[in-house]
Order: C-alpha cells, then structure tokens, then sequence
C-alpha cells in the first residue's frame, strides 16, 4: 500500500489489484494513502482540508483518527506540507545526541558526554 504502484516489483502487482479489487474498504484506502502521499511529495498542503474530508466520508476508522490528528494542528501540518524547508539534518543531530547519551547512562558525567559529542 505505502509503494507507488509502479515501483512494485511484477510479483507483487497482481496479488495488489487483487485485494483491492476485491474489497471496497481497501480501494478506498489505497487512494487515500496515494492522495496524501501525492500531497507529500508535490507540497500541495493547501489540500489537506480537502483530504481530510474524503477520507472522513468514508467509513475509515484507522484514518479517521489520522485525520483528527491532523486537524489539532492544521496550520503546522499545512505548513509542513508546502514549505521546502525541513529539520531532518537538526533531528538527525538530536538523535545521535541521544544514543550516545544512551550508552553512557550512568557512567560518566556531563563533561564526558561533552567530549564524546564534540569529536564524534
């Protein structure tokens, strides 16, 4: 479902068209997921009040509560969705901030840690 369906490899295409043909709950959700990662990917978060109706005129409950999610903060998420600019590179520092944190629990001081961020 999270695949864009020509990226799939052939062996796993038919057995796709398949389930989805054969169940109504599953298309609507398929076009649901293609729709929202289309917005993602082209940054058209002016259409997310837009997704989020259709996905609640249909009995989704899985993406119901997605959906409400997003809707408690809808400027941020629209936000996030048109803008170019991201904090991965902020995120990744954090991260690695954090395991070494992780590894260190208990052992050593602040300035130990210090050390090891810094030549890390």
């Amino acid at each position: 479902m999270l695949t864009h369906p020509d990226a799939l490899p052939d062996e796993d295409q038919l057995p796709m068209k398949i389930a989805v043909a054969h169940c109504p709950e599953l298309e609507a959700l398929a076009g649901h997921i293609r729709s929202f990662g289309q917005m993602l990917t082209r940054r058209e978060g002016h259409l997310t009040q837009e997704w989020i109706a259709a996905v609640r005129a249909d009995d989704l409950p899985g993406l119901h509560s997605f959906a409400n999610g997003l809707e408690r903060d809808l400027a941020a998420v629209v936000a996030g969705l048109s803008t170019p600019w991201n904090s991965g590179v902020v995120e990744g520092h954090v991260n690695r901030i954090q395991m070494l944190k992780r590894q260190m629990f208990g052992r050593a001081g602040f300035q130990l840690l210090r050390k090891r961020v810094l030549l890390a």
